[in-house]
């Protein structure tokens, strides 16, 4: 329930410097009069640009701005919703939009439009273009129920029951379901390309198997040169071998000559050292008469008889040493022979070796060839099936995703199946139709206007009288017509009350019905009034002043003075 208590305003149209305060939980009944332009209807505009931040009337909001003052344009309303007590001030010039609640600003972080957004969904929880269907009513811009399109009707209704709730919901859903759709069309693509990706890798694979069979035959062939080249240093290698057997096998006596050659060489020096000492025996005796050592004197046969004697040992010996030496020189020519053969053998083990170092470098050669053969295969086939499995968990997770959004799509579906207008708010409409069709047949019966009115499920009306003759609305007279309207505009309230969607105490008309009312007319206007309108705060703004400044509990009059609107003392 929104209770209206106080609405002030300043330099705003045709007022003045001076707050203009009007008690909006006052008298049950209010009549607003005076001359034209005074001012009468600015109260109207002052409500809704408080409330909506704009006015009633089509008018651009820089005219709203006195155009004396030109500035300092303030408009203030106060107002409780349930235990909370709200105050709004909006101006312009400077601009100005503050709502207090319990005395404390609200959050002003957000953007105007926001703030305002905030203002009517969060705490009045009515639009403009319901509220000034049900509780402000100007001749200038009400256009009655019965005379507005069936989209407007719609969207009035829908209003009162609370339901463009569903329709917000149903534009939120409009979005999620062009994000799911997108969500949708991306993940295919990204399967799309994944897949794609997985046959490019095949086919590299496949591309990558020629190439890498061809490299491996190439290596296979720089390989088989290797193991022929080995093969034949090998067979180089057991030639040396064999070659090597053969002359060590050649100079197996080598030790038995060494021997006999150092036996013949000692020899031939005790030999020549016998010689040596014959020799110098001899010398001796040919030179020495007397003993050197005795002095006595060698007697000469003995002296012939040793020379001779020791002479033919020399012959002897030397005849020795010469056969020794032909001997010696025989056994040193075969030891020649024997160094030589070692020579050989040498100079085939460095060979031998030489292949051998062959061999193994062939060897290495091979080995590292048939390692790359093995890598070739194996590293490339690794590297994409690494990337394979990869890109296959990644389709996995698309996959899911794509389940996902699927079963979303399905319950965005459903959703849209129950927020279109033949679903759950046609339900609900359903079950109001009767309600509003009962209320509107029990205000025209208060009116005393005995027909039966219903609007269907598409708010098309039917119109009956008693005797069940169809009628159009177009058909009725205006005073028909406006208890008709009347009768509408009361159940629009009733139904916002039991909704809690607008329920307000105030209901203010704007010459809304003048035109129509003679003065038996405003007699049952002023009764339908004083029926249905006894817990409202009512303001009727109207130049029927005769007719009606005695019918009301209070009245305000507005007068002009030096071009500013005021309040008549």
């Amino acid at each position: 329930m929104i209770t209206f208590k106080k609405l002030r305003w300043k330099n705003f149209l045709s007022t003045g410097n001076l707050f203009t305060e009007i008690n909006l939980h006052g008298a049950n009944t209010t009549l607003i009069v005076g001359e034209n332009g005074s001012g009468k209807s600015t109260m109207l505009d002052a409500l809704t640009f408080s409330l909506f931040g704009k006015p009633f009337r089509k008018i651009n909001k820089p005219q709203l701005i006195n155009s004396i003052t030109k500035k300092d344009m303030v408009v203030e309303i106060e107002f409780d919703i349930n235990a909370n007590k709200y105050k709004i001030i909006r101006g312009v010039r400077p601009s100005v939009f503050e709502v207090y609640q319990n005395g404390n600003l609200l959050n002003q972080s957000a953007e105007t439009k926001d703030y305002q957004e905030i203002l009517e969904k969060q705490i009045l929880k009515i639009n403009f273009k319901s509220f000034c269907q049900v509780v402000v009513l100007g001749s200038a811009s009400f256009v009655p129920f019965m005379q507005l399109p069936g989209g407007q009707r719609r969207d009035i209704i829908e209003d009162l029951l609370d339901l463009q709730i569903f329709t917000v919901m149903n534009a939120l859903l409009k979005d999620k379901i062009t994000e799911n759709n997108e969500v949708v069309s991306n993940i295919t693509n990204e399967q799309k390309i994944i897949n794609e990706k997985i046959k490019l890798i095949r086919e590299h694979m496949l591309e990558q198997q020629n190439n890498n069979e061809k490299i491996i035959n190439e290596k296979l062939e720089r390989a088989e040169e290797a193991n022929r080249k080995i093969l034949e240093e090998q067979e180089t290698y057991n030639n040396y071998s064999k070659q090597i057997i053969e002359l060590r096998e050649s100079i197996a006596d080598e030790e038995s000559i060494m021997k006999k050659l150092n036996k013949l060489s000692s020899l031939k020096h005790k030999i020549e050292a016998k010689v040596a000492l014959l020799s110098k025996d001899v010398e001796f005796f040919s030179n020495h008469k007397d003993c050197p050592t005795c002095k006595q004197v060698i007697d000469d046969g003995f002296r012939a008889e040793a020379i001779e004697s020791k002479t033919a040992l020399i012959d002897e010996s030397q005849n020795g040493l010469e056969m020794l030496g032909k001997e010696y020189d025989s056994t040193n020519d075969e030891l020649k022979k024997i160094t030589k053969v070692q020579s050989d053998i040498n100079d085939l083990t460095m060979k031998q070796f030489q292949c051998k170092n062959k061999i193994d470098s062939y060897v290495k050669y091979r080995d590292e060839i048939i390692k790359e053969i093995e890598n070739i295969s194996k590293q490339q086939e690794e590297q994409d099936e690494d990337k394979i499995l990869t890109l296959e968990a990644e389709y996995r997770d698309v996959v899911n995703r794509y389940n996902e959004a699927v079963e979303e799509k399905q319950v965005y579906a459903a959703a849209a199946m129950l927020l279109k207008d033949g679903g759950i708010k046609a339900k609900i409409i359903k079950q109001y139709i009767p309600i509003i069709n009962k209320l509107i047949n029990k205000y025209l019966s208060s009116m005393e206007f005995l027909v039966q009115f219903e609007l269907d499920e598409e708010f098309n009306e039917t119109i009956k009288s008693r005797h069940r003759d169809e009628f159009s609305y177009a058909s009725f007279s205006e005073g028909e017509k406006m208890r008709i309207n009347l009768a509408i505009l009361f159940c629009w309230r009733a139904v916002a009350k039991l909704r809690n969607s607008v329920n307000t105490n105030i209901l203010i008309m704007d010459e809304v019905f003048d035109s129509s009312l003679d003065s038996n007319g405003t007699e049952e206007f002023m009764k339908i009034l004083n029926n249905l309108t006894n817990d409202t705060n009512t303001f009727i703004i109207s130049h029927k002043t005769d007719q009606l400044f005695d019918k009301f509990e209070s009245v305000i009059r507005f007068e002009k003075h030096k071009n500013f609107s005021k309040v008549a003392s």
